[in-house]
């Protein structure tokens, strides 16, 4: 950030006139200056002086002049001003949003020492320090002040963090106290913070730090736990003085320091975690700052000085200006302000936690803000202010946003879709879709206001191309899933999220009511469709018709109406609503009842009386109608009862708003009497009851009120007379007898004699309640009550009374019942049959009549086949013995089983007329076999054969027909049959027939005769495959006759004659198709074939444009040629490929010179510019003279190979003269030579090579000499003679020669004299060149046969020093080779030495070396495993030798498997800070942590030893260039990980240590990137176990669970985190290659795991601390506060925090005491070697800290 001067304020004065204060409001709108004279300047926000105000002293007796203003803040709503004084006093002045408002006290607190400074950080809330030392917070609200913490020192500066939550006082002893009113989860300590070396008055909280600054001349800022971070020393500038005022900018990220003539400005880097300096500002004659304010949107800076100025600074980091319409001004790293050119209207962009803000954008018609940080989103609505911060990982910048929607922003990204509300902080909702259209996704965001209802967001969705899915936002649930048959391409909530609309491909609108889950069609074709905004009101358009729903909740009401365009919008404003269409190439606007539509958005937002007053307005139509029906039922149920009069007067329900005029009288009165409401009186409520028709519910209020006689009123005014009785009755009501009287009179009058019998027979007259039922008709009521009691039974005149009108009116079985009840049977029962009670009728003659039994069964059947009620009378039949009567009714009622059993029972003769009926019956079920049975049964198998016949079951039937019909007579049968079937065209059933009767020749003959060759070659397969080839040919011939060519292909093709397919078509000149068959079934080069004769058919340009459309001119050519068919090869090469014109020159050359017409082919070679070719024809055929004119004529070259070939022939005939004349003349003499040669005629040879060969002279006599030699047979003796012989002659160079040919001949001391003869020969006599090569080839003879020291002395003759030092060497004549070198050439001592170590080294004499080489002796030890005494002597050499090779065997020993080993080395020697051996350290801590048995107290010394190493090597890696990086830190961590396990090793020996153990089991969690995180989880969750933290058990050994699933499936993909959500438990862990945890005890897991799941007694929640956070999370999700891990435990330290000297080092005060008291109680040795190694590690062990609560 950079400081820019805008303005001077406020002039300077010429004297000291300090500017005491300054403050910016919390709107940005004003700042205000206190100068020296404690007068208030007041500015707005573009620096023009607006207002001022005088303050005023505590007590005027003192003067206006007793005082300083020490302090000044504006109230959060920015319509106070708080003022601290040092006359004890703070006042509050309200100063009003306007200027020029009245200023007023509001507020005064006085105090007991003067105010130094003062915050305002919340509302209500005024911090203040005070000189006594005392830190005290005003509340304005109580008008109280009350002590926050006190210290002893005077209180200099007063800040707090950027949310308000926090202070920090600096006190004159150097003391800064920290103070939370809420820490904000962020786990950070309060009290005593750091004491600096001096009064802090410059003091500012940023985000990551606090930067204290004062008289020293030093700035330093500490962390967020006091320790140093960095200081800044400026002590020995002689420019710089003491720094007086400091000011951290709104974000956090920079801080201002004032001193004399100076700004010094701090910059935080999140990239590097630290401040950087930027520029100071420096002005000359400012003087010292004595203030400084910053506004809050952190745009602009203001500093007050000594001489009474005031500056005001521009502070951006960076301006840019986009798209010509908004200046972007980035404050800070994470603060930008977005200011609109045109109207001057700002929005600051600021990420609230911290995060640099990366890029802006303006989108969505330059309304919408769009900005990234590295975790977050920003969003924002410039129009409405409304901003939303999200936390969003990168994606690469693949999202894709939607603004369709003013209130949610809609963002894609990775089939993702996210909604995120303006002016919200989290995301509303995330869904899975693919469907990025806008038209597809439907959000509704609290857009009308309904009764009831709070908060309304809802979305609706396409999961895939048929299926909607609508959520409710707030509750995160699916609310409605639609499948639809059709893809969907539109949808739409309505504005309250209650209906949805869709419209599919086909165009069909519908509409989905979420509540009722129900779909309605509401229109096909439709080409338009919307919601009207404010309304639930729908237009819609089909074809050339508007359709408008004015009422949705019933869609069959549509107002349908005719336009001549396309609806194009809607318009709804300045009180109506207008569809606008294009006509042509106008827009006509069409006005909806804009009545109606208010109506509905009335109801809706619950306003029935403007709803009433709409419909006052409209004519009454069925839709008004409706509306006025809706309206009453709404108003009465929201008790509105003057209006639902209305709507029954308006509907014509006369009564119900006569009834309704009543009740308001009376609410109405009672509300003028009484006052409140009306609609509460008891009366009121009754009467609603009643118009409900819930008497009940009315008499019950009634009776509430003890209105007995207002209920029974009521009943008797319904006439309701029971009803008013038992109330009566209930209340002991003395009218209750006339009441009994009334009642009955009333009956009578009204001819209800019924009830009036009942209510004589409630009261106990009998005789009444009969008289009154026999006059009223009802003589069964009258015979019920009779058969009820005795003594009226006794009255046989009554009874015969009765009796005779039950029988009169029919009622014959009640008659009968009273005749049985007084003994007359024969009446009875003749009464039950008149009245088919038959029964009562068989019971009574069961008893009185036995004989007369079965004749009523048989009645009873008759009566229920009467009453069609056959199955019931089958059984009385059979009781009547009625056999054919049962079987007609068991037939008739299609009891066909019943019917097959009562057959069975009786004589085949009566019944075999039935069996086939119920045989037909079966047969129409398809159950051939019983209906078979049943035909047999009733003898007519013939009827049985016919249905297998018709059912096409003929194998079936011809096995019955074999049964009962002669063989013959089946086979003449079955033939005639089919041939009936073959008249009508039923083929297939034929054939059945047919081949049934084993005859399948006739059926082929019928299909052959119909030419149905499918058919027939269908059955020769089937039983004649052998004649199934020959009938494919037959038929493709006949098929070929007739035309029928592709059928014809068929057969040739399936009896595999392609051929004859081929021919087929090219008879008829179907070429294309004949080239077809040839390339689909013919050989590889049929094809070819057919398409050469193809084009030879067409001949000329057509042939070519053919072979070129298939690709085969070349093909062809060469075929043409093949074929001999030269003149059409000729005529295409023409046409097309010229070049191919010599190619057939030279083939129909070749095929000529085939014939024996040599000088045609010489002619056709020539044409084919091959001369060559004739050339070797005639030279072939030894027609010497041809061959010679053509070679001479064409071909030149080809003269002097004729010339050869002659001599050849020549030769053949031993004719050397005239052979060597033609050679001659070939000028060929070498081969003349050869000739002579191995003729053996060795004098012409050499004289050839004398006359035309001269420089082979000489080796040709040595060729001579050889044979001569070979011929002589004196073998070695005879070379060293001949050498001899040469020395003699002076020959030396020969002689040399000679010697040198001797080879092994059995003598090597002759061999050597020969050599040693041939070099010294050679060194006397020859040139030293050739001297030289001597020696160099005699010297490796000799050492080839150890003749080290002759060779030696030999190369030493010639100087070759080197030669000779190898001889030695080789010889292993060490000596000899040293002096050599030493005295001759002493560059090769150091080669003598080198080669006498790889000799050493080679025999293994290490002994021996270690004094020569030890390196080279170290590594030999390494190659022959002696490591323990390689070690021992790496020991004695220097400390990196010795780490080489410590390396070296750890690696050996770690392959081995032997990491403790490793380990013990490093114990030993030490871990050095090489990067080579980091992944040493790493393997042994992987295999340490990895191995099984180390979850015990056993294993306390591995883990030490493991953690000694590391910290050792962190101790070394500070040292070196490898500090602080990323290396450095893995190494931190796994030397915190290892004193875990070692402290947790050191716990479990101690039984009151066992939750420290499992704490820390449950820390190790965090760090699952470098242990195995199954062998974690299994262990925290045993230890959480053990220590009974059942829930912790069970979500992580569920979590081991789905890792061992995962180990074995070999990915991590189907991990459900969703348990460690907001922990620092990492998600992303590397997949353990092996389980580390035995099977036996993951079953035993599984099992516990199983049995508490199904208990379901425990929650599957993580324990939360006061921070809401997982106890053992050290970051806390919610504010993003990482605190500190407990050394003892590794949980989080909230508070009692124990500091250690080391930074970052710390531990809980209460298990720190725990560790001790059971070090003191238990005497534990390894507990009290944690302390020590704490000790070591963190600087010393910790005295007592200050802190408080």
């Amino acid at each position: 950030m950079q400081l820019k001067h805008l303005r001077t304020l406020l002039s300077p004065q010429d004297g000291a006139a300090k500017v005491t204060c300054m403050a910016w409001s919390q709107n940005n709108a004003k700042f205000a200056v206190c100068t020296v004279d404690r007068v208030v300047l007041l500015y707005d926000e573009h620096g023009e002086r607006r207002d001022k105000f005088s303050t005023k002293p505590a007590d005027m007796k003192y003067g206006r002049k007793s005082y300083m203003v020490k302090g000044m803040a504006f109230s959060p709503d920015s319509t106070k001003i708080a003022i601290g004084q040092t006359d004890n006093i703070i006042y509050v002045y309200k100063i009003g949003e306007d200027w020029g408002d009245k200023k007023v006290i509001c507020n005064k607190f006085i105090q007991t020492s003067a105010v130094t400074c003062l915050q305002w950080p919340a509302e209500h809330i005024i911090v203040f320090g005070l000189a006594e030392g005392k830190v005290r917070l005003a509340n304005t609200k109580t008008n109280k002040s009350s002590t926050i913490y006190g210290t002893d020192s005077y209180v200099v500066s007063l800040t707090t963090n950027c949310s308000g939550k926090g202070i920090l006082s600096g006190h004159a002893d150097g003391t800064i106290v920290r103070y939370f009113f809420d820490d904000e989860g962020s786990g950070e300590s309060q009290g005593k913070l750091v004491n600096h070396p001096c009064p802090p008055y410059a003091l500012a909280w940023a985000t990551n730090s606090i930067v204290a600054a004062g008289c020293d001349r030093r700035i330093v800022a500490y962390g967020k736990e006091g320790h140093v971070l960095q200081t800044f020393d400026y002590s020995r500038d002689p420019q710089e003085r003491e720094f007086t005022t400091a000011a951290a900018s709104p974000g956090g990220q920079s801080v201002v320091l004032g001193s004399y003539d100076r700004l010094r400005v701090l910059n935080w880097s999140p990239r590097r975690s630290i401040w950087e300096e930027a520029k100071p500002k420096e002005i000359a004659n400012l003087y010292t700052v004595t203030a400084l304010a910053w506004k809050r949107d952190g745009s602009r800076l203001c500093a007050g000085t000594l001489c009474g100025g005031v500056e005001q600074f521009d502070c951006c980091l960076r301006r840019s200006i986009y798209k010509n319409k908004f200046e972007l001004t980035y404050v800070g790293p994470s603060q930008v302000i977005v200011k609109n050119l045109s109207s001057g209207t700002r929005v600051v962009l600021k990420s609230h936690y911290g995060y640099e803000v990366e890029e802006v954008k303006i989108l969505g018609k330059e309304r919408y803000l769009v900005a990234h940080t590295s975790d977050t989103l920003l969003l924002g609505d410039l129009n409405t202010n409304r901003l939303s911060e999200v936390a969003w990982q990168g994606s690469g910048g693949n999202e894709k946003y939607f603004f369709e929607n003013e209130n949610v922003c809609m963002i894609f990204n990775a089939g993702e879709l996210t909604l995120v509300e303006y002016g919200s902080n989290d995301t509303l909702g995330s869904v899975r879709t693919e469907f990025m259209n806008p038209h597809l996704i439907s959000v509704r965001i609290n857009e009308r206001r309904q009764r009831g209802m709070e908060e309304n967001k809802k979305l609706a969705y396409l999961v895939d191309i048929k299926t909607i899915a609508i959520v409710d936002l707030i509750g995160g649930y699916n609310i409605g899933t639609i499948s639809h048959e059709s893809r969907v391409d539109w949808l739409e909530l309505n504005e309250t999220g209650h209906k949805l609309l869709f419209r599919d491909r086909k165009l069909r609108l519908h509409l989905y009511d979420i509540e009722g889950c129900s779909k309605t069609m509401i229109l096909n074709f439709c080409s338009y469709v919307q919601w009207v905004p404010g309304s639930d009101v729908l237009v819609a358009q089909n074809r050339n018709t508007l359709c408008v729903w004015y009422n949705i909740e019933a869609p069959e009401r549509v107002t349908m109406s005719s336009i001549r365009g396309d609806i194009i919008g809607l318009e709804r404003g300045g009180g109506k609503t207008e569809v606008m269409v294009t006509e042509g190439v106008t827009t006509v606007a069409y006005t909806l009842d804009e009545g109606l539509i208010e109506f509905g958005t009335a109801i809706d937002d619950g306003n029935y009386t403007r709803a009433t007053a709409f419909l006052e307005t409209l004519e009454m139509t069925p839709e008004t109608e409706a509306m006025w029906k809706t309206l009453s039922k709404l108003a009465l149920e929201a008790r509105q009862l003057h209006i639902a009069e209305r709507c029954f007067s308006a509907l014509g329900h006369v009564a119900k708003a006569r009834f309704l005029h009543e009740t308001n009288e009376i609410a109405d009165q009672v509300s003028q009497e009484y006052g409140g409401e009306g609609t509460d009186f008891y009366q009121v409520r009754a009467r609603l009851a009643m118009l409900e028709k819930n008497y009940k519910l009315a008499e019950m209020i009634f009776l509430e009120q003890n209105a007995v006689e207002e209920a029974m009123d009521m009943y008797q005014e319904l006439h309701r007379w029971d009803e008013c009785i038992a109330v009566a009755q209930a209340k002991g009501h003395p009218a209750l007898e006339k009441l009994r009287r009334s009642y009955y009179q009333w009956l009578m009058d009204t001819q209800q004699e019924e009830r009036a019998g009942e209510l004589q027979e409630s009261q106990g007259d009998g005789l009444a309640a009969i008289s009154l039922y026999l006059k009223a008709g009802l003589p069964a009521k009258a015979a019920r009550l009779v058969l009820t009691r005795e003594e009226l039974l006794a009255n046989t005149e009554l009874v015969e009374h009765i009796s005779a009108a039950l029988i009169k009116g029919e009622l014959y079985e009640r008659a009968g019942d009273l005749f049985e009840k007084i003994r007359n049977p024969q009446r009875a029962l003749e009464c039950y049959c008149k009245g088919n009670a038959f029964m009562k009728a068989v019971e009574l003659a069961r008893l009185a009549f036995p004989a007369e039994v079965v004749r009523l069964e048989e009645a009873w059947g008759d009566h229920l086949v009467q009453q069609k009620q056959l199955d019931a009378a089958i059984n009385h039949y059979i009781e009547a013995r009625c056999s054919i009567k049962a079987i007609e009714a068991a037939l008739g009622a299609r009891q066909w089983k019943k019917a097959i059993y009562i057959l069975d029972l009786q004589d085949r003769n009566t019944t075999s007329k039935y069996y086939p009926r119920v045989a037909q019956h079966y047969a129409s079920l398809q159950e051939y076999e019983i209906a078979e049975e049943l035909y047999i049964k009733g003898d007519r198998t013939k009827d049985a054969i016919d249905m297998y016949t018709q059912a096409g079951r003929w194998e079936q039937a011809h096995k019955l027909a074999m049964k009962c019909m002669r063989p013959e007579d089946v086979s003449v049968l079955y033939i005639t049959q089919a041939q009936e079937m073959e008249k009508q065209g039923k083929y297939r059933e034929a054939e059945r027939l047919y081949v049934t009767v084993e005859e399948p020749d006739l059926a082929i003959t019928m299909f052959k005769k119909h030419k149905l060759y499918d058919d027939m070659i269908r059955l020769v397969g089937k039983h004649h495959p052998d004649l199934l080839s020959d009938t494919h040919l037959h038929l493709g011939k006949e098929l070929e006759a007739e035309g029928r060519l592709q059928e014809a292909e068929y057969h040739y093709l399936e009896a595999q004659e392609w051929k004859a397919t081929v021919n087929m078509y090219r008879s008829n000149g179907l070429w294309e198709e004949a080239y077809r068959v040839a390339k689909a079934h013919g050989s590889a080069n049929a094809h070819k074939h057919v398409a050469y004769l193809w084009a030879k058919s067409l001949g000329g340009e057509s042939a070519v444009r053919l072979l070129n459309k298939l690709g085969l001119l070349e093909a062809a050519i060469d075929h043409a040629a093949d074929n001999c068919s030269f003149e059409f090869a000729f005529e295409l090469s023409r046409l097309a490929l010229k070049h191919k014109t010599p190619e057939i020159h030279l083939r129909y050359a070749m095929y000529l010179e085939d014939e024996g017409k040599f000088e045609e082919a010489e002619a056709e070679f020539i044409r084919a510019g091959k001369p060559k070719e004739a050339v070797l024809m005639f030279v072939h055929n030894q027609d010497w003279e041809a061959a010679q004119r053509v070679a001479e004529a064409h071909d030149p070259d080809s003269v002097a190979e004729v010339l050869v070939g002659q001599a050849r022939g020549a030769l053949e005939e031993k004719d050397f003269q005239k052979a060597e004349g033609l050679l001659l003349r070939a000028q060929r003499p070498g081969l003349a030579l050869n000739y002579y040669k191995e003729a053996g005629l060795w004098s012409d040879a050499l004289r050839i090579c004398k006359d035309y060969m001269p420089g082979q002279l000489e080796a040709l006599q040595e060729e001579y000499e050889r044979e001569v030699t070979k011929k002589g047979a004196r073998g070695v003796e005879g070379l060293v003679e001949q050498a001899r012989h040469w020395e003699q002659a002076g020959e030396y160079s020969r002689a040399v020669d000679c010697y040198l040919k001797v080879r092994d001949s059995g003598s090597s001391s002759l061999v050597e004299k020969c050599w040693l003869k041939a070099a010294e020969l050679a060194i006397k006599f020859l040139p030293p060149q050739r001297s030289l090569e001597v020696v160099r080839a005699v010297g490796p003879q000799l050492i080839g046969i150890r003749k080290h020291s002759a060779a030696a002395e030999l190369y030493l003759n010639l100087d070759l020093v080197k030669e000779a030092i190898d001889a030695f060497i080789e010889g292993e004549e060490w000596n000899k080779a040293k002096r050599v070198a030493k005295e001759l050439d002493p560059r090769y001592e150091d080669y003598v030495d080198q080669n006498y170590k790889e000799f050493l080294k080679n025999q293994g004499k290490v002994d021996s070396l270690v004094g020569v080489d030890v390196v080279a002796a170290l590594d030999l030890y390494v190659e022959q495993g002696q490591w323990d005494k390689c070690i021992e002597t790496a020991t004695k050499q220097n400390y990196k030798i010795l780490h080489k090779y410590v390396a070296l065997y750890a690696t050996h020993l770690i392959r081995e498997g032997g990491y403790g080993q490793a380990l013990a080395l490093y114990v030993q020697h030490g871990a050095p800070a090489n990067p080579q051996n980091f992944n040493i350290y790493k393997r042994i801590f992987m295999d340490m942590v990895s191995s099984p048995g180390t979850n015990s107290a056993e294993a306390y010394h591995n883990w030490a030893d493991l953690r000694d190493v590391l910290f050792n090597l962190c101790e070394n890696l500070v040292k070196s260039s490898e500090a602080n990086s990323p290396a450095h830190e893995e190494f931190e961590t796994m030397l915190l990980i290892a004193h875990y396990y070692a402290t947790r090793s050191a716990a479990q020996s101690v039984k009151q240590l066992e939750t420290v153990a499992a704490r820390l089991s449950v820390s190790l969690l965090r760090h699952t990137q470098l242990l195995p995180a199954d062998k974690a989880f299994y262990e925290a969750g045993t230890a959480a176990k053990a220590v009974g933290w059942e829930n912790m058990a069970f979500i992580f050994l569920n979590r081991f669970l789905d890792l061992t699933d995962a180990i074995e499936e070999g990915t991590l993909d189907a991990l459900d985190h969703s348990d460690f959500q907001d922990t620092d438990i990492p998600f992303e862990v590397p997949l353990p290659a092996k389980q580390h945890v035995p099977e036996a005890q993951r079953e035993e897991v599984r099992d516990w795991v199983l049995t508490v799941s199904m208990d379901q007694r425990l929650e599957q929640v993580l324990p939360r601390d006061e921070r809401g956070a997982y106890e053992a999370s050290l970051l806390a999700a919610s504010t993003g506060v990482r605190a500190l891990p407990c050394l003892i435990t590794g949980y989080p330290i909230l508070r009692n925090k124990i500091e250690f000297k080391r930074p970052g080092k710390a531990a809980n005060k209460d298990n720190w005491n725990k560790f001790l008291m059971a070090i003191k109680t238990s005497h534990s040795p390894v507990c009290q070697d944690v302390l020590k190694f704490i000790s070591q590690w963190c600087g010393g062990l910790p005295s007592t800290s200050f802190s408080f609560q």
